[in-house]
């Protein structure tokens, strides 16, 4: 899944640039370098953040930044054509690590940073959460700093939950309890919502399934859609939207059609990533802004595993012939000061510190808060096949659950996806 930066404030980038001196660059007290970084960044609010900061950077390193900001689909191609022809004309690259991280660095293209990250203990990388340290991380090879964390979190309406007088939902359980109280008193409303899309739905299944106890691929290396559990999981996730979701549902949504229906005051329970809360609580997108609650995903057999990633991550180009200074850039775009700086202004940071400093949480809703700090707990590292051509493996496990919001046994259609995600596997082995 492509992840979309959020609706860009000219307040997130205004309050990340604030205090740039209170912003460490790498190292104020070593000898300032030369040279210049080129750097190539998506389009997101983080990006705006770290634009606003780069003076700061310059004076403190003697280095100068030539920076390149692309949209999502430009950066790509920009990728596909630069990185395949070996290119050095890129030193940072903002990349996506289970989107295209595995490829890259099957490919060649990302340089090992394993020694830089375990070598500069005030940096601390033993900081970073446990999930998105592993999807930053190939055949034990660190490939990437995260920068960008997500979670899968409940969203739900405080208003509705009262009315019917229902507690919070802590397990599926409840969930599908509450789901089903709440639709059947008012008619209008869906109890549940979330996203149908073969392939965009995948990764919001993903904390369902590995909740239920299961996961893509098994222990090893084998397809494990076809597991009891994720049959489980399939049925369930499927089966709340099928029986208390909006009517007409259409099996094509991602989260901009299913966060609207929660944002029109149409669902009383939607789960998605925690990084597109502002989209629920600004009553400028919001008929609901001020009846919104957040809760950690409703524990299933296996507990509470929602997934905990990082959507997007710095690497150095393994071509590049400038990758100390590359790194330079990196060490001080990943500090824990900048870090800070980039969480108050409301974009997840990947680093345990930030969310431990009240100051690291005190722009975010309390509830928000508590239940991104329990998901990063007990977090599950992935929330898509871990492969190497993603699309096509999220094209064959969502198919499990279209079927299943359709009406069609999802046992089967889990039989059948398992089957064909298997083939996929050895396909890329060979």
């Amino acid at each position: 899944m492509k992840r979309r930066s959020i609706v860009k404030y000219a307040a997130v980038a205004a309050a990340l640039s604030l205090g740039l001196t209170a912003c460490g660059g790498s190292g104020g007290g070593e000898a300032k370098s030369s040279g210049t970084v080129r750097v190539t960044l998506a389009n997101h609010v983080w990006t705006e953040g770290i634009k606003a900061a780069i003076p700061e950077f310059e004076k403190s390193t003697g280095l100068k930044v030539e920076l390149t900001q692309l949209g999502e689909d430009q950066l790509s191609d920009q990728y596909n054509v630069k990185l395949n022809a070996g290119s050095d004309e890129i030193d940072v690259m903002m990349y996506r690590p289970l989107q295209e991280g595995k490829a890259f660095a099957k490919n060649g293209y990302l340089a090992d940073l394993t020694s830089k990250v375990t070598s500069d203990a005030n940096w601390d990388w033993k900081d970073y959460q446990e999930g998105p340290v592993k999807a930053s991380t190939v055949d034990g090879k660190v490939v990437g700093v995260p920068i960008i964390t997500e979670r899968e979190v409940l969203y739900y309406r405080k208003d509705l939950l009262q009315a019917a007088g229902i507690q919070v939902p802590k397990t599926m359980d409840e969930l599908q309890a509450a789901a089903k109280t709440i639709s059947a008193a008012n008619p209008d409303t869906a109890g549940f919502v979330a996203r149908t899309g073969k392939s965009a739905a995948v990764t919001q299944f993903s904390s369902f399934l590995y909740s239920f106890g299961g996961d893509f691929v098994d222990s090893n290396g084998k397809s494990a859609v076809g597991s009891d559990a994720a049959k489980k999981a399939y049925s369930f996730y499927g089966g709340l939207i099928k029986n208390y979701g909006p009517k007409n549902v259409s099996t094509d949504m991602s989260w901009p059609e299913a966060m609207a229906i929660f944002t029109q005051g149409k669902a009383a329970f939607y789960t998605e990533a925690d990084s597109l809360y502002k989209n629920a609580t600004d009553p400028a997108k919001s008929k609901v802004a001020d009846k919104v609650g957040f809760a950690a995903l409703p524990a299933g057999p296996a507990g509470s595993k929602p997934y905990n990633i990082p959507s997007w991550g710095l690497a150095v180009n393994k071509a590049s012939a400038n990758q100390d200074n590359a790194w330079k850039f990196i060490q001080w775009a990943t500090s824990k000061d900048r870090t800070l700086a980039a969480q108050k202004a409301g974009v997840p940071g990947p680093r345990a510190s930030v969310w431990a400093d009240p100051a690291g949480t005190s722009t975010y809703p309390k509830d928000l808060a508590e239940a991104i700090a329990t998901s990063a707990k007990t977090g599950v590292g992935h929330d898509r096949p871990e492969v190497v051509t993603v699309g096509k493996a999220r094209e064959i496990v969502g198919g499990p659950i279209v079927s299943t919001i359709t009406g069609a046994d999802a046992s089967a259609a889990a039989d059948t996806a398992n089957d064909a995600f298997q083939k996929f596997l050895d396909s890329e082995k060979k």
